[in-house]
């Protein structure tokens, strides 16, 4: 069963989640402080961590990053509903995927379980154990990728979405699409997840001599990854 840990100082709503999970066969435990939380979470006994953004002794930011420098286990974010900046900023952290406040337990499990299936380390659908592109190789099994040689530090989302780009190497690939695949959910009106994840592979593979990005945008589209 997989290890949940919530980290939330909100600690009736974080107790409510805690029975439900428990009820849908996940181990849960869950701490109310920044502090705590961050403490558990580089403990590596957990799956997954829910974190909420709003803490009152450290902030939500500063917990992502010091995981992140660790460790690359999915983070669920609790973020205010219609509160896009800190959303932005949690997913320019590391976050993998966010639950905006209120919702409810039933979208939460959905959400965890999108998570877990994309970060599986054995592929279901394909037994493919690298994939080539130019530079960039995927080892779709240990969920590794290295670029000219260097290996990346991917969080699990980025990971998700450059190996479909890869696997479409050339082609353009809707958002939608990236979101259905990559997040496990389809794409929201308003949801500029995908373009923040996009903007920190790109960052991550740096540009081509000519200055031009390795990921294209294609105005109206999508995304295309240059296959050179």
């Amino acid at each position: 069963m997989a290890k949940v840990l919530i980290i939330d100082d909100d600690v009736e709503l974080a107790e409510l989640f805690q029975d439900y999970l428990q009820q849908e066969d996940f181990v849960v435990d869950a701490v109310f402080t920044g502090q705590a939380g961050l403490d558990a979470a580089l403990t590596g006994q957990f799956d997954l961590i829910i974190l909420d953004m709003m803490l009152p002794d450290i902030k939500g930011t500063d917990i992502l990053l010091n995981i992140r420098q660790q460790s690359l286990i999915p983070i669920l974010m609790f973020t205010a509903k219609g509160d896009d900046i800190d959303r932005i900023i949690g997913l320019e952290s590391g976050a993998d995927d966010y639950v905006p406040k209120p919702c409810t337990p039933r979208e939460l499990v959905a959400r965890i379980r999108a998570i877990l299936r994309r970060t599986e380390h054995q592929s279901q659908q394909n037994n493919e154990l690298y994939l080539d592109v130019g530079p960039l190789k995927l080892c779709t099994t240990q969920r590794k990728v290295t670029w000219f040689e260097t290996e990346l530090d991917l969080t699990s989302t980025e990971f998700n979405l450059l190996e479909v780009l890869a696997r479409k190497a050339g082609q353009v690939v809707s958002k939608n699409e990236l979101s259905e695949t990559a997040l496990g959910r389809p794409l929201a009106r308003f949801d500029r997840s995908i373009d923040v994840h996009m903007s920190s592979i790109r960052q991550k593979l740096g540009k081509q001599t000519e200055g031009h990005h390795y990921i294209q945008t294609i105005r109206g589209q999508g995304y295309q990854l240059i296959k050179e």
